[in-house]
């Protein structure tokens, strides 16, 4: 079943119901060939939740590396994904970018004017993350870590000046379902479907992001 976030006419999200961190994981690594890796998860303490980490001020509970050379453990086999949320099946699920893909983060505001202005230009987007704190992040082929300054830099704009991260090697994402503490689930602005299996360039993307950004400001 799907449900959509109401009020975001730029894109319908849809939440997976049904579908275990395990199942979500594996099919993450067979069907689109994503590296995964598993990381924190949310402990019940007292009626609230805790990071595993036990960390009382984490930033981003259930939802971060759980050691160091968290990048070692990264897979791309559904055999050895399947295995290692065996061993802890409520871990979040974390994708390093540099590898299949890099990421394009905003805030939320500014991801669903630029989505909007990306739909009406008819550019081909690849799968889009909603994040619970408010950030969206669009992936694109890998390498736009590096092209990203000087693109933004030829559209008018110092790259401080605007709220555009890009994740490159080194970075990794939250993928859908895992839950962000009480703050809620990681989501699909636009779900990964067979049509968005080839992913943008970070070139065909940076105007609408650059020009959301900067009326975001």
């Amino acid at each position: 079943m799907e449900e959509t976030i109401a009020g975001t006419e730029a894109a319908q999200i849809p939440q997976q119901r049904g579908d275990s961190l395990l199942e979500t994981a594996v099919r993450y690594a067979e069907e689109r060939h994503w590296d995964v890796f598993p990381g924190t998860w949310l402990e019940a303490d007292g009626g609230a939740q805790r990071c595993s980490c036990e960390d009382p001020t984490c930033p981003a509970p259930g939802a971060h590396p759980t050691r160091p050379d968290w990048a070692t453990q990264a897979t791309g086999s559904a055999t050895v994904a399947s295995r290692m949320w065996q061993q802890q099946p409520t871990a979040s699920i974390l994708l390093p970018t540099g590898r299949t893909f890099d990421a394009l983060c905003v805030a939320e505001t500014a991801g669903f004017l630029a989505l909007a202005r990306m739909q009406r230009m008819r550019l081909a987007l690849g799968p889009v993350i909603l994040t619970p704190d408010r950030r969206m992040q669009f992936l694109v082929l890998p390498g736009a870590s590096a092209k990203v300054p000087e693109l933004v830099r030829n559209l008018g704009w110092s790259p401080s000046s605007l709220d555009l991260v890009a994740l490159g090697e080194g970075g990794y994402v939250a993928a859908p379902p895992t839950r962000f503490g009480s703050r809620g689930a990681v989501q699909w602005a636009c779900a990964p479907t067979p049509a968005n299996r080839w992913l943008p360039d970070a070139e065909e993307l940076i105007s609408p992001l650059t020009y959301a950004c900067g009326r975001d400001r």
